[in-house]
């Protein structure tokens, strides 16, 4: 069993330029790849800004910070993952969009090297199947912010074998991240519970049951979380959250999970949360102020 040196990224947003930089502070040669330069030079922006960061904290020293950059190439083509020995899809939450990128990706590996989707929420098992190496394919589920987050789920597709599971569990602990192990259902373990929470919390809005600002402080201090519910669905990114309760729903066939009209409204809106800087908070101004 030949161990994981040369690790592949594709796609540098939120969760990829995460991945890229935990498994490069780890020690890993990466690869990290995006449809241009400029989502390659933002994504490589926030690395330097999360490492200046810890810098600041006294977590890590400046031959700390150039070591890790120095372990990261970005590029924009697939042929760069040919050496690689395990990549990581980080792409968005689109079924269609990751196959497009398999379909790219294959021919170029090398024969004994793993794939990993990142996704929170997809069959496992039938995207291993859109590839040429299902035995060799699982999930690997980061969480956000992926510096900051030590969990990550581990999900066998039906075909994933059990050296594929444990060279993936063990390249995790290198990471100094905590593997679980999810069974192939849809949305996993967190996103299972978590999302259908945030749907919920989206139906007390839309019902008048209570505001953003009141929903979000219920939670947070009669529940002790440390954010509320629409503030992590920004936080998350409103169309994630949509795709996810839409997978459920699809997937498990119970209304329980029927994703709220209003979440489906700002979603078409193109209310998507931080990242386009308006979703259930406007993020404009100096403080969030509540949309709703």
């Amino acid at each position: 069993m030949t161990a994981i040196k040369k690790i592949g990224i594709i796609g540098a947003g939120q969760m990829g330029n995460g991945i890229a930089h935990v498994c490069a502070a780890a020690g890993f040669d990466v690869i990290l790849l995006d449809i241009n330069e400029e989502a390659l030079k933002k994504g490589l922006g926030t690395i330097t800004k999360n490492l200046d960061r810890a810098l600041a904290k006294g977590k890590l020293t400046e031959a700390d910070k150039a070591a890790t950059l120095g372990r990261i190439k970005p590029t924009t083509a697939y042929a760069d993952f040919s050496d690689s020995d395990l990549v990581i899809e980080a792409a968005t939450e689109d079924e269609k969009i990751k196959r497009a990128i398999f379909a790219q990706l294959c021919p170029v590996l090398k024969p004994e090297a793993h794939i990993a989707s990142n996704t929170s929420s997809l069959s496992i098992t039938r995207l291993g199947a859109a590839t040429d190496r299902p035995a060799k394919f699982m999930g690997m589920h980061f969480m956000n912010p992926v510096p900051v987050m030590q969990l990550v789920e581990l999900i066998r597709g039906i075909a994933t074998s059990e050296e594929t599971f444990s060279l993936v569990r063990e390249m995790t602990l290198k990471l100094g991240k905590k593997p679980v192990s999810a069974e192939d259902f849809p949305a996993f373990i967190v996103n299972r519970i978590l999302l259908p929470m945030i749907n919920e919390a989206v139906y007390t809005l839309y019902e008048g049951v209570g505001s953003v600002t009141c929903i979000d402080t219920a939670m947070k201090l009669g529940a002790n979380h440390p954010m509320g519910p629409l503030e992590l669905a920004d936080f998350i990114g409103l169309d994630t959250c949509l795709a996810v309760m839409q997978v459920l729903h699809d997937g498990l066939a119970d209304t329980k999970y029927r994703p709220c009209p209003l979440l489906v409204k700002y979603v078409e809106a193109g209310w998507l949360g931080r990242k386009t800087g308006r979703g259930f908070y406007d993020y404009t101004g100096e403080t969030p102020v509540p949309t709703r």
